[in-house]
């Protein structure tokens, strides 16, 4: 994962704003953050985004899209299709994409593994303190509201 640092100007913002756009535009975005510096007519957005370098980009996309109803039980596919909604209304709040809270891969982990804990949020890949401070409580809580799993003795299997 890399840094990218933008400032953005209140006055003449415009042509930093496309610098901005045409980065996020090319880019596999994980996260953005942003911060409004208030200094009088030198106000300005601090924004800092965190994306995967080039040489990451060929793997990811060699994965192909995965259709998580057969990847994952129809239980689990039911909470995940929660988690996603609720990434989508926290996402429209913030005014980031969706992608940039979550990705599909880390709130499909986030189902198999049953996060109980902001610790254990952090611990999936890419889903870092400040993510999982900022949106953790909102993601357990649908998580706790969904029960324990139990598991088969016999095969190993999640059920209800």
């Amino acid at each position: 994962m890399k840094l990218r640092f933008f400032v953005i100007p209140m006055q003449q913002g415009p042509a930093a704003a496309d610098d901005l756009n045409a980065f996020l535009s090319t880019h596999r975005v994980l996260a953005v953050d942003r911060h409004f510096v208030t200094d009088g007519s030198n106000s300005s957005w601090a924004v800092c985004v965190s994306y995967l370098d080039s040489g990451a980009r060929p793997a990811l996309e060699k994965r192909g899209r995965v259709d998580y109803r057969e990847v994952l039980s129809d239980r689990d596919f039911a909470l995940f299709a929660r988690l996603r909604a609720l990434r989508k209304t926290l996402a429209e709040r913030d005014g980031v994409p969706a992608y940039a809270l979550f990705t599909n891969e880390q709130l499909a982990e986030v189902v198999r593994r049953r996060a109980t804990s902001i610790a254990a949020l952090e611990q999936i890949d890419g889903v870092g303190p400040a993510r999982a401070a900022k949106y953790g409580a909102a993601v357990l809580e649908i998580i706790k509201a969904e029960g324990p799993v139990q598991v088969s003795a016999q095969d190993g299997r999640a059920s209800p």
